[in-house]
């Protein structure tokens, strides 16, 4: 797991940086913030990039409570009310379940970049952040999302990459 400086100099874009500082800033030194906490408005032109993963039915009827309308152009399809299966299948479908499951259990924060994040949509450089929220504090109950299609500009840029990032880590001597 990376420290909270090495995880945000993973970050490709500016706007992940910034949504990752409020997430943290809001978290107010608890593992992670509720939803409740999180007021969108903050920023509107990032909107269009968020989604909101529900998990309060549980990890596997976790489903797309709201998405913002760039990523219908990312996945393809509109993808609010979906049920994580159903936006994330095929090849990636492995993947993505890793990633959502491991946020879900070990209330980590998850980034990467990843080319076609979807069966036919190869032509997609999506630069992606995961970071839980908690109403109670201790269960993930939902994850925020922010999805950036980076363009074939970027195609230099790892094409399946993912780092976490635990606000909650025990020392390294403690591990040891």
């Amino acid at each position: 797991m990376l420290s909270d400086c090495a995880f945000r100099a993973q970050l490709a874009l500016p706007e992940q940086r910034v949504l990752f500082a409020y997430w943290h800033e809001i978290a107010d030194g608890r593992a992670m913030p509720a939803r409740a906490d999180f007021d969108p408005l903050k920023f509107p032109h990032l909107l269009p990039h968020l989604g909101l993963i529900d998990l309060r039915e549980g990890f596997d009827r976790g489903y797309y409570r709201l998405a913002g309308t760039r990523l219908r152009d990312i996945y393809g399809q509109e993808i609010t009310g979906l049920r994580l299966p159903e936006v994330f299948a095929g090849r990636w479908a492995t993947p993505w379940y890793g990633i959502h499951s491991r946020i879900a259990t070990e209330a980590v924060c998850a980034q990467g970049v990843v080319r076609g994040p979807t069966d036919d949509r190869e032509h997609v450089v999506l630069s992606w952040l995961r970071l839980p929220l908690s109403d109670d504090g201790v269960r993930v109950d939902r994850i925020l999302c922010h999805d950036m299609d980076t363009g074939e500009a970027d195609t230099g840029m790892a094409t399946e990459f993912t780092a976490y990032y635990a606000a909650l880590q025990e020392p390294e001597a403690a591990r040891a």
